[in-house]
């Protein structure tokens, strides 16, 4: 058995965001560290082990069959140990109670925001939760809502926002399509393909795309299909109808199983903000400062898919 006695648990949080952010690199930015704190560590955690626990690429860092299990095991024990301090922390708030009213996209509902309202309703208990799920913008005071957590970029200067979190956004298509017309290799190939438009986003068409070398490319594309549902612009893309943009969060899980794959990899695409949106001219409640800080560490902790194929 290893000898785990000097070993700083440190480590396995860092272990647990290089595995979640896919690369030393990612994770040193997401947790505020210096990639070399992250490098040390794991190096430290493999000796301790005896074993190697990610393959590391040029192109991409990936788990062992070693990590895969050490992550399946750690996953957990942090998610308690981060709930335990959860619960420590909220009890410094005063027992809250009355109804939050909170709206969001499906989406989000489905992928982040429902598992916290329910760890925060678990939490108090005395306090009554209404979850309102649109992808139309909510008027936040006619239909009195307390907080609406809104995914991109905001319209509404009016309102009173905060920002929780970020996320990257990327370009995929099903792996038949692209066998089929081959990957573009520059974004102004994109114009060669049937492109699907999200309606609910500001500017569906037009797209800025970052190049390693900070070179930016401005891309206009037309579209004869439109969606106003990420859930719909997914099955489209899934069942090979053409190539878009998902956040990766919501692409995460059709990448993992290879029902998309990404592309344009080496360009990146503006990041987008996660927000905690409420009505002006009111001061702030405690449910809704308790709730906005409670999310906030959620989404700090919540997990980003490991590395996935880029493709055929």
């Amino acid at each position: 058995m290893p000898d785990l006695s000097s070993l700083d648990l440190n480590a396995l949080v860092l272990f647990d965001a290089v595995a979640r952010q896919g690369g030393f690199t990612a994770a040193a930015a997401h947790l505020g560290v210096t990639k070399t704190r992250v490098s040390l560590q794991i190096s430290r955690l493999e000796a301790a082990l005896g074993t190697a626990l990610f393959v590391r690429t040029t192109r991409q860092v990936r788990l062992t069959d070693a990590g895969q299990a050490l992550h399946a095991q750690c996953g957990p024990l942090l998610q308690g140990l981060h709930d335990a301090l959860e619960q420590g922390r909220t009890r410094s708030h005063a027992e809250l109670s009355g109804t939050l009213r909170v709206s969001t996209t499906v989406d989000q509902a489905v992928q982040s925001l429902a598992p916290a309202l329910a760890r925060f309703a678990a939490l108090h208990p005395r306090l009554a939760i209404e979850l309102r799920t649109s992808d139309k913008v909510t008027n936040l005071v006619g239909e009195g809502i307390d907080v609406a957590i809104r995914v991109g970029w905001l319209r509404d200067s009016a309102m009173h926002a905060a920002t929780l979190g970020q996320f990257r956004q990327c370009v995929v298509a099903a792996p038949q399509l692209v066998r089929r017309l081959g990957r573009p290799v520059q974004p102004g190939d994109l114009a060669a393909f049937e492109w699907i438009a999200l309606t609910l986003l500001p500017a569906p068409l037009t797209w800025i795309f970052t190049a390693p070398d900070a070179r930016t490319q401005t891309v206009r594309l037309k579209s004869r299909i439109r969606v106003d549902s990420p859930a719909a612009l997914r099955a489209m893309l899934c069942e090979g109808t053409g190539i878009s943009v998902l956040d990766e969060p919501g692409a995460a899980d059709d990448l993992r199983a290879g029902r998309l794959v990404r592309l344009l990899e080496d360009w990146s695409l503006p990041t987008g903000g996660i927000h905690a949106v409420y009505p002006p001219g009111r001061q702030v409640s405690g449910k809704v400062r308790a709730f906005i800080d409670f999310y906030r560490a959620h989404l700090d902790r919540a997990a980003q898919p490991a590395p996935v194929p880029s493709g055929p």
